[in-house]
């Protein structure tokens, strides 16, 4: 199976009018056995000075960082530490532009990101911020990753605090999968109804113009956001649209697919209201958990079986065959003064309550 990439950024006409450069950006690299595509928008908002130059930077750092170490990240199973590191590789390339433009902070850098890297039959893709990640197989067109936004309708940034909590990471195989398509909030505006989820059958269409090679998607893409997107508004935003195109496999039949769907039921409830409902009972438990740490650590060791006893002897023995290690070392001098300051404190806890009670027998005297 072969694969296809491709990308398109065209400026807005907001900008146009107002006489502002593109603040979006997109790449599409194959490497090293990697087809990626990355898409950025930058910051809008006037203390945003240089999120144009962010966004060019944060699509080449990704870019070059799933080429490079692909098999590292998918292979990893703490998602959080790949979202850390993801976080880690952008503020470093941000770091070097702080320096040569002599920037008062990062944030100056701001935007959002998407990105997605196939390798073999691997798929890893990331998220944070709006813009919208779709799924294009022979059953249909699905988002793979939805716009991300504050209930005040703001959106999330690669340089905000804990940037990391809110990037969104997908693993997944190519099976079933024709295309994958990402695009910033320029061209999700026009294909995605936030409301109902539903993804309108014109993004499969312009999927579907990488059957012809990567010169001919570009173009015909361009042409699609100039006249349908861009162009229909004197207000439009700077539109990006990347595609990863597998080669041989099987469409979606456009025409059966919906233009329309119901909005989702609406809900009272909410993420915060049941943080503020558990609260009483995460308390509860980290008690109940503590206080069975603490106990677990004053108890004595009960009497091993014969065994058990065996066992621990040869496992002793071999163990002390062994020089110990700085860091092993380390670590049973902390464990000893630890359970010495539980003793300790226990031995306090009992002598201030002896003294309590002959107090009380004096005063009954």
């Amino acid at each position: 199976m072969s694969i296809t990439v491709g990308n398109v950024t065209i400026v807005g006409q907001k900008h146009i009018n107002r006489g502002v450069p593109c603040e979006d950006s997109s790449i599409a690299v194959q490497k090293n056995g990697v087809s990626v595509v990355v898409v950025a928008d930058g910051a809008g908002s006037k203390q945003y000075t240089h999120a144009r130059f962010g966004s060019k930077a944060c699509v080449e750092a990704i870019s070059d960082l799933m080429c490079e170490h692909f098999d590292a990240l998918y292979n990893e199973n703490r998602e959080a530490a790949i979202r850390s590191l993801v976080i880690a590789r952008i503020h470093i390339a941000f770091a070097d532009l702080i320096k040569e433009m002599e920037l008062e902070s990062m944030e100056q850098l701001s935007c959002t990101l998407l990105f997605c890297a196939v390798k073999d039959r691997r798929v890893l893709a990331g998220h944070i911020g709006d813009g919208l990640m779709v799924r294009v197989s022979s059953d249909g067109i699905s988002p793979l990753t939805m716009p991300q936004n504050d209930p005040a309708g703001h959106t999330y940034f690669v340089t905000a605090n804990h940037a990391a909590d809110y990037l969104r990471i997908v693993k997944t195989t190519t099976d079933n999968l024709h295309a994958v398509c990402l695009m910033t909030d320029g061209v999700q505006d026009s294909v995605y109804d936030e409301n109902s989820g539903l993804v309108k059958p014109v993004v499969a269409r312009m999927a579907e113009t990488f059957a012809s090679g990567r010169e001919n998607g570009e173009n015909e893409i361009k042409g699609i956001l100039e006249k349908f997107i861009v162009g229909a508004s004197n207000a439009s935003d700077d539109s990006s649209f990347g595609v990863i195109y597998f080669d041989g496999t099987k469409a979606p039949d456009t025409g059966s697919l919906k233009n329309g769907a119901d909005a989702f039921p609406r809900s009272e409830d909410t993420f915060k209201k049941l943080q503020e409902e558990m609260v009483p009972q995460v308390k509860k438990a980290r008690n109940i958990i503590v206080e069975t740490n603490i106990n677990k650590e004053i108890a004595p060791a009960a009497p091993a079986a014969e065994e058990d006893h065996i066992a621990k002897g040869k496992a002793a023995e071999n163990e002390s065959a062994a020089p110990e290690t700085p860091a092993k070392i380390e670590n049973i001098q902390e464990t000893g003064k630890k359970k010495s300051m539980i003793y300790l404190g226990a031995m306090i806890f009992e002598f201030l309550v002896i003294v309590v009670l002959i107090i009380m027998l004096f005063l009954k005297k």
